[in-house]
C-alpha cells in the first residue's frame, strides 16, 4: 500500500486499522495492553472457524492443511526477523523451546549457564530451579543495561554452556545493546547464545546475531494469540540432538519409517520439533500475518508506529509534572533505547494499575513498574485520555497522602 510510513507519522494509521478489530471493540475502550495481549483482528475469528470446519470435513487429513498453515507462520516470522532462510522450530510456548535448547547443550562438560536478573518468568523460574540442584547458574545484574552485554561476555568462560538474555527487558522495555559483540565472545569461547526476542519483534529493529539462537512468539505485539512461539536454530547447530524431544522430530520427512538403533532426528529446526498440537493457533496466526501483509504492517511500519506512540505517551506523562517520589520515568535514556511500551517506576505500581482499571484503562504492572502499551490500532486521543486518567489517579493519591495539609506538588492536566 502507498505511503504507510507517512500515515504513521501523521497518526492516521490507527483510524484505518481500528474497524478491522470490531470484536475487540478497540475504538470503544482504552486498551493499553499492547505489550502483553493485543487485540486480534476480526479475521482471526474466521481462521479459528476455518480450523474447526477443516477438522469436521477432513478428520486426520486436516494435517496437510495444518502443516501448510505452519509454513505460512514460519514465512511471516522470517520476514519480521529479516532472515529469509531462518530454520524455525514452532511450539505452543517458549518454555518448551527453551527446554529443548537446554537439552541440546553439552551439560556434561560445561555446567555453567549465565543469564540476567531481568529475564521473563519463563527463563527465570526454570533456570532458578536448575541452579538449585543441577547446574551452576550465574545471574548478572540487568542494570545498567548499557554495559549488560559486556558484563555477560566477561562472565562467559570455558565452563559456560550458554548465555541467555533478552533483546528487550520485559519489565521496563530497555533495549539491550551490543548483542553482536556478545555473540562473538560466546562463539570464541565455545558457548551458545540464546536471545529472547519476544519484546523486540514488532516494536524495535531487530537483527539477530548469526550465531545466536533466538526464541520468541506472537502473543504480544504480533496479534497472533496463544500457541505461536518459535526457536531459530543457527546454522552451526544443524546436527544437534536435544534430549527433550517430541516424536515429530523423528518423522520430520513424514515418512513414518522407524529409526534403527540410535534415536533419529531431522536436521536443523526439524530436530527441535515437538509432538501433536492444536493447529488452531497456526490457522489464526497465518490469517493474521496475511492481514498484516494486506495492511502494509511491515517491520519498518511497526517500528515507526511504536516509536511514535511511545514518544506521545512519554510527552503526555511529562506534562503531568508528577512528583518523582510517587511515579517517574527514566528520562536519562533516549526513548530510542526502549521497546514498545512506556514503563513508569512507582512504589505503588499495583495500586495504580487497579485504579486505572477502575477508570476504564487496561494496562498492567510488573514489580515496581506500571506498563502502558500502545498498539497500531489506537488513535492519539485514546493514548492522551489514558494518561489524563493516570493524572487523576495520581492526584487522588496525593490528596490521600496530604489529607490535613496542603499538597506541595500539584498534578497538571495531561496535554
Amino acid at each position: 500500500m502507498d505511503d504507510t510510513t507517512g500515515a504513521v507519522d501523521r497518526g492516521v494509521l490507527a483510524g484505518r486499522l481500528a474497524p478491522h478489530y470490531s470484536r475487540f471493540a478497540v475504538s470503544e475502550q482504552l486498551l493499553l495492553t499492547g505489550h502483553s495481549h493485543q487485540a486480534w483482528p476480526d479475521v482471526a475469528r474466521e481462521a479459528q472457524l476455518e480450523a474447526f470446519d477443516d477438522a469436521a470435513r477432513m478428520a486426520d487429513q486436516k494435517w496437510d492443511r495444518a502443516f501448510a498453515k505452519a509454513e505460512r507462520v514460519r514465512a511471516g516470522l522470517r520476514a519480521l526477523l529479516g532472515d529469509p532462510r531462518a530454520e524455525l522450530a514452532l511450539a505452543p510456548n517458549t518454555h518448551e523451546l527453551a527446554l529443548r535448547f537446554l537439552s541440546a547443550l553439552d551439560l556434561h562438560r560445561r555446567r555453567r549457564l549465565i543469564t540476567t536478573d531481568g529475564e521473563f518468568h519463563t527463563l527465570r523460574r526454570q533456570l532458578n530451579r536448575l541452579g538449585e540442584d543441577w547446574l551452576e547458574v550465574i545471574r548478572v545484574a540487568a542494570s545498567p543495561v548499557d554495559t549488560l552485554a559486556e558484563r555477560l561476555a566477561q562472565a562467559a568462560d570455558e565452563r559456560t554452556a550458554a548465555v541467555l538474555v533478552s533483546a528487550v527487558l520485559f519489565e521496563d522495555a530497555r533495549v539491550v545493546p551490543d548483542l553482536d559483540r556478545l555473540a562473538d565472545v560466546c562463539a570464541d569461547r565455545g558457548a551458545e547464545l540464546l536471545v529472547d526476542a519476544y519484546h523486540a519483534l514488532g516494536p524495535v529493529p531487530f537483527v539477530a546475531p548469526g550465531s545466536a539462537w533466538v526464541v520468541g512468539g506472537g502473543y504480544k505485539y504480533l496479534q497472533l494469540g496463544e500457541g505461536n512461539c518459535f526457536l531459530r536454530v543457527p546454522e552451526h547447530a544443524s546436527d544437534r540432538r536435544p534430549a527433550i524431544t517430541g516424536w515429530f522430530a523423528e518423522y520430520a520427512d513424514r515418512s513414518l519409517r522407524p529409526a534403527a538403533g540410535k534415536v533419529a532426528y531431522g536436521t536443523g529446526a526439524a530436530a527441535f520439533a515437538g509432538s501433536t498440537y492444536d493447529p488452531t493457533s497456526h490457522y489464526r496466526a497465518a490469517r493474521v500475518l496475511d492481514f498484516f501483509a494486506e495492511q502494509g504492517l511491515t517491520a519498518a511500519v511497526l517500528h515507526a508506529s511504536y516509536r511514535r506512540q511511545v514518544r506521545l505517551l512519554a510527552d503526555r506523562f511529562d506534562a503531568l509534572d508528577a512528583p518523582t517520589d510517587l511515579i517517574a520515568r527514566d528520562d536519562e535514556t533516549p526513548l530510542e533505547g526502549y521497546g514498545g511500551f512506556l514503563a513508569l517506576r512507582a512504589a505503588q505500581a499495583g495500586e495504580i494499575e487497579r485504579a486505572l482499571l477502575a477508570r476504564g484503562v487496561r494496562c498492567d504492572s510488573r514489580g515496581d513498574h506500571v506498563r502502558l502499551g500502545p498498539a497500531p490500532y489506537l488513535i492519539d486521543e485514546q493514548l492522551e485520555a489514558a494518561v489524563g486518567l493516570l493524572g487523576e489517579v495520581l492526584a487522588d493519591e496525593i490528596a490521600r497522602s496530604t489529607r490535613g495539609r496542603s499538597p506541595t506538588t500539584p498534578i497538571r492536566p495531561a496535554g
